[in-house]
């Protein structure tokens, strides 16, 4: 089958687009904005892209045309699709009836840690010899790559995939035409709720929308699956209210039931379940919210076999994801690191478990607010707090009417930082004040969910040059 994909560039479809191509489709597609790492692994995998969506793309006489949901009513490749009565479907749809059709589904959902906590799983399931295939919004450095058919997809035509499937299991909307949350397509066997919290102010009106799409998600696990949940949260224990049907395991509770965990001084944790050690994990990652994640991969690995033991020892290996706080470079003393945060909640964690990964240090956030949430505002009285532990904020706010430009004061909305935060407009005056306030020893973290215009290749640059 030959599928063309409208909006291939986003996390979500190059990952469709990789696993499409190892199951032996031919695959194209286009996408109005191209950057690493999606443009690299798609050029990798010898994917062929088209800049934008012209309706001459109507000429490459595909089978199936799998849409993004970027994808809007008034695109010209999408009009002219369905004024010639071409067949359409989305991505979502597409993975569950080709890709997870008779595999056991392991889906991580959640407002934070959906990218991590699927990297960790997986990771943990290779480990094990599982093999599994996956789908994750982000390259896992134990894979150099964001999806696969399977450890096994590329062994032979006669060597058994791997049954088992990891997917980061989205709230967002399925596409123009479906407005269901991704994750209702994927009919997961072993589910992950790891946490929920408002966000995504686009398409949902409150919170109480969200959770109703997680309990959408709740109804299609069956009753032989299991939900790994996080005990802390009272907005999945409201989810569950509602009804569950299958077989629960909370994590992050005090410790009697489920599963907990006891953090050491030197940020390596105990995991307990029910009460009873189950061995200690050593890493070097950070934050209580990658122990959490840790938790949960854990929990959910043992429903397919891996036992704990095994799990914890798995992730003393395990080398995280790009883009969550990555160190980008080191120049003159002073680290630049990426990392992906955007959502006040998650800003607040990454930067307190950098604090507590270096101590006194002067941290220097860099923030750049451009998820659909934050450019509408719905967030921004919570981004003075989620700063605090900063020594010094530089928040960046696109110059004009573009697509990324704010539809708010960003400025405004930083002055209880006092002088400690400043605003930039444009990427020259913001790189050079960075430079100017940075000293041996600084942490420069850089936050932001797309590529902030390789901000931080021009710190480094430009910190090498002094």
């Amino acid at each position: 089958m030959h599928i063309h994909i409208l909006g291939i560039c986003g996390t979500f479809m190059g990952g469709l687009a990789v696993l499409a191509k190892q199951a032996g489709h031919k695959v194209t597609g286009c996408d109005a904005n191209v950057y690493p790492p999606m443009s690299t692994q798609l050029e990798a995998q010898g994917i062929d892209l088209i800049q934008g969506f012209g309706i001459e793309q109507i000429g490459l006489q595909p089978d199936l045309y799998v849409i993004g949901n970027v994808v809007v009513r008034g695109n010209p490749l999408m009009e002219e699709i369905l004024n010639r009565g071409l067949p359409y479907i989305s991505g979502p749809q597409w993975i569950g009836e080709h890709i997870l059709r008779d595999k056991w589904v392991l889906a991580v959902a959640g407002t934070h840690g959906k990218t991590t906590t699927s990297a960790m799983l997986a990771w943990i399931l290779e480990d094990a010899g599982y093999d599994p295939g996956f789908l994750i919004g982000g390259v896992p450095m134990n894979f150099g790559i964001s999806a696969r058919l399977s450890g096994k997809a590329e062994v032979g035509a006669h060597t058994a995939a791997s049954p088992f499937f990891v997917i980061e299991a989205d709230e967002y909307d399925t596409a123009f035409f479906d407005k269901r949350s991704k994750f209702v397509h994927y009919h997961a066997k072993t589910a992950i709720l790891n946490n929920l919290e408002y966000d995504h102010a686009d398409i949902f009106p409150n919170l109480a929308a969200i959770e109703t799409q997680f309990h959408h998600l709740v109804r299609t696990v069956p009753g032989v699956g299991r939900l790994l949940v996080n005990a802390r949260e009272p907005a999945l224990q409201r989810v569950l209210e509602r009804g569950c049907w299958s077989e629960k395991e909370l994590f992050g509770g005090d410790g009697e039931q489920g599963w907990s965990l006891a953090t050491l001084d030197n940020g390596h944790f105990e995991v307990r379940f029910n009460g009873e050690l189950q061995g200690c994990v050593q890493w070097e990652l950070s934050g209580e919210h990658n122990r959490m994640n840790a938790l949960a991969a854990i929990a959910a690995a043992r429903h397919v076999g891996v036992p704990p033991a095994q799990a914890i020892a798995a992730l003393a290996r395990f080398e995280n994801v790009k883009r969550r706080m990555e160190l980008r470079g080191v120049v003159r003393d002073i680290s630049v690191y990426d990392d992906f945060a955007h959502h006040p909640t998650a800003i607040a964690t990454t930067v307190a478990g950098l604090r507590k990964k270096v101590g006194k240090a002067r941290i220097l956030a860099v923030l750049e607010p451009r998820s659909n949430t934050m450019k509408l505002g719905a967030m921004k009285d919570a981004l003075p707090g989620s700063l605090g532990e900063a020594d010094l904020v530089f928040g960046y706010g696109a110059k004009g009417g573009g697509k990324d430009a704010l539809d708010w004061n960003l400025a405004e909305a930083l002055q209880p930082l006092g002088s400690k935060a400043s605003t930039y407009s444009e990427l020259e005056p913001l790189v050079a004040a960075i430079v100017k306030a940075a000293q041996p020893g600084d942490q420069v973290l850089v936050m932001s969910n797309g590529g902030f215009g390789g901000v931080h290749q021009k710190l480094l640059t430009a910190l090498a040059a002094q």
